[in-house]
């Protein structure tokens, strides 16, 4: 064992070594890894409460196993019998040590700055022919001269009454039905599904009925409890995918599964156990109970909707990435995926179209629908993967681009995810090159006054996703980095905030007596490899539509939502389009799971158009490279982005020339490095 044990921290990804010994909570504080406490580590008030994540980690390089920390110490028993047992798997931060390699999560009932999962329901105007129906009837009692069934006589009934004919019955229903009818006098209310089958039957008159609908991200998972009969949504809840801890981006929780037997199983659980509470969350703040919501539709990337049904994703995991199944799933019962909502509750997931293009990009489709109109529109829904659909009601290709989670704070200096207390809008002067930011939780901005007192609550954290990529454009205008992306150290001379960072320079944002917030030259180049991929899975879907330009963009998903689409287009996050033609719409992916909840018939329209779409595989298109080595300069090498230049006054390219030892120009180390980071 060596004298120093890697800790890794999740969901935060931070990571560092510490000496043998070295009690968790000071690790996290040291990497500025955010874990309440409130006692002072002395393992009274229990808040700092961490789970310890057992594996093969191979992206961290390291085994992690209960052994590499110690064993529960006397305040941790002493705090169990004063409070009750922690869950499984849980122990204080304050009173464990770390004894080797170790990654710990970080629950976010742990956290003090608890992330904001900001994926509401849009406004969205949805004709309502839902699924699950509501029937009133009364029925005929049983007579001993008309031998007949309850069951029977109450199809009779919905027959007579309603024009519903040869129904079916689930077995659950036939079980209860004989107490319903009576405890109802024989009025009782029931609920058909798709006019074909009885689900659910109660006594008396009944007027609502419920479904939510899901999209399973692979950072958040969001739900929407909707009325059935009126459309409306009663209720919206979102948490933390449970699954992070097992790895930020997906390839990672495939090489969990990889290398752990039975991983798959484990993940599937976690995202189950979310779900069940995403539904307590909604029933409670709908005033309904649980039992009350007769139907789920779910969205989500391949990897999320094969775990949430009990799939292995393995076969996602490399070339050619099949899918187990490309079609809908219908019909499934709740307990079947260990929903606790009504029993016989009905599950219905949009259908996934590729390998790396699932359902959640079939309810973005469904949702903007480019296929009934003319022009060429190109959906991007940018998260850990990003993906991407272009074209109009002629074809539709789509693609995902590996982005990777630094647009959600993850592998940035002083990221973080979106939390009171975050960056969330950034503006440099160009001429003093002083910055003034805007945090989640307040509406002033820090030049304002009042500023320090409205965020003396939560501090200043950190920046998230929306906050980056503001922060690099504004830092590209105002002339601190160049068109590759290299902050330009001379500025030290004009202004303190640029300081030296090892071999490179920084950019100072605010310095607090807490910790120093910087953007280095490494958080920079994250950012830039971000967006170069995204822009070549664009630009590469562009060539084989042939055309040159998109007429209109929409930006969904939690992120796309909240960046400026004008901070999007200077750093080349996107493709030059009209301004006015750039739209953040949203969690569309979510709109098109509650489409789906409240209109049966869109159901089959979105299974019909996803399977004329065409997926490209950016990983074999050799262009790709070539795509990403120019997407990675601000905005673009090439690109000459008209519409932005009438509006937006961008920098004039700098000329750097390198020289070598001897006064030659050389090749730039940058240069050399990108055709690596591309692949080629």
């Amino acid at each position: 064992m060596t004298q120093d044990a890697l800790v890794v921290f999740t969901p935060s990804g931070r990571r560092g070594r510490f000496p043998i010994g070295t009690p968790v909570l000071q690790a996290a504080r040291a990497l500025g890894v955010d874990i309440d406490s409130v006692c002072g580590g002395r393992g009274i008030c229990g808040r700092c409460q961490v789970v310890l994540s057992e594996g093969e980690f191979a992206k961290h390089g390291l085994n992690s196993c209960a052994s590499n920390l110690s064993e529960r110490s006397e305040n941790e028993q002493a705090w169990e019998k004063t409070h009750g047992a922690m869950s499984p798997g849980r122990r204080l931060s304050c009173s464990t040590t770390v004894l080797g390699d170790v990654v710990i999560d970080v629950p976010a009932d742990s956290q003090v700055h608890r992330q904001i999962v900001r994926k509401r329901a849009e406004v969205r105007d949805i004709e309502l022919d839902p699924a699950v129906r509501l029937y009133y009837v009364e029925v005929q009692q049983p007579d001993m001269h008309v031998p007949s069934s309850d069951l029977r006589r109450l199809k009779e009934a919905l027959d007579f009454d309603w024009r519903l004919t040869n129904l079916q019955a689930d077995i659950r229903v036939v079980q209860e039905l004989q107490s319903a009818l009576r405890q109802g006098e024989w009025k009782v209310t029931v609920a058909v599904v798709d006019s074909e089958r009885i689900i659910a039957v109660w006594p008396g008159l009944r007027e609502k009925v419920y479904g939510m609908a899901v999209d399973v991200g692979s950072t958040t998972i969001a739900a929407h409890l909707c009325d059935l009969q009126t459309g409306e949504v009663v209720a919206s809840a979102g948490k933390m995918n449970p699954q992070i801890r097992f790895g930020e981006d997906l390839m990672s929780r495939v090489s969990y599964v990889m290398m752990k037997p039975g991983g798959d199983g484990e993940m599937t659980r976690e995202v189950r156990a979310a779900l069940n509470g995403l539904a307590s969350e909604l029933a409670a703040e709908a005033g309904i109970r649980v039992v009350d919501i007769l139907e789920a539709t779910f969205v989500g990337n391949p990897i999320m909707h094969h775990l949430l049904f009990g799939i292995n994703p393995i076969e996602l995991g490399g070339a050619p990435f099949a899918l187990a199944t490309d079609e809908a799933v219908t019909g499934l019962w709740a307990t079947e995926i260990d929903l606790h909502i009504h029993p016989n509750a009905r599950i219905y997931a949009l259908p996934c179209i590729a390998g790396h293009v699932g359902a959640d990009t079939a309810g973005a489709i469904l949702s903007e629908t480019p296929y009934l109109t003319d022009a060429m529109t190109l959906i991007v829904d940018i998260g850990t993967n990003a993906e991407i659909v272009l074209g109009n009601r002629t074809r539709l290709l789509a693609a995902s681009s590996p982005t990777g989670p630094a647009f959600e704070g993850a592998q940035i200096s002083c990221g973080q995810r979106a939390a009171p207390g975050a960056m969330e809008r950034v503006r440099i002067d160009p001429v003093t090159l002083e910055p003034r930011f805007r945090v989640i939780g307040s509406e002033l901005w820090s030049d304002e006054a009042g500023f320090a007192a409205a965020t003396a609550a939560t501090g200043i954290t950190g920046i998230c996703g929306s906050g980056i990529v503001e922060v690099i454009a504004e830092m590209y205008l105002a002339g601190i980095i160049d068109q590759d992306g290299v902050i330009d150290g001379s500025l030290a001379q004009r202004n303190p905030r640029i300081t030296p960072n090892g071999r490179t320079f920084a950019y100072t944002l605010v310095e607090t007596d807490e910790r120093t917030l910087q953007i280095t030259q490494n958080d920079v180049r994250a950012i830039q490899l971000a967006k170069a991929a995204l822009y070549a899975g664009v630009r590469l879907l562009m060539d084989k539509m042939g055309v040159e330009r998109v007429e209109r963009i929409s930006l969904a998903g939690a992120f796309g939502s909240h960046i400026d689409v004008k901070y999007a287009m200077i750093l080349g996050l996107i493709p030059d389009c009209p301004l006015d033609h750039v739209a953040a719409v949203g969690n569309s992916a979510g709109t098109g799971a509650r489409i789906a909840l409240l209109n049966r018939g869109r159901r089959e329209e979105i299974e019909t158009v996803v399977r004329r779409v065409d997926k490209i595989e950016t990983a074999v298109e050799p262009s790709f490279q070539q795509y990403f080595v120019d997407a990675m300069a601000i905005p673009h090498k090439s690109d000459p982005f008209l519409n932005l230049r009438a509006v937006v006054q961008l920098p004039e390219n700098k000329v750097r020339e390198r020289e070598g030892a001897a006064g030659r120009p050389r090749r730039g180390r940058r240069e050399r490095t990108l055709s690596e980071e591309a692949g080629t």
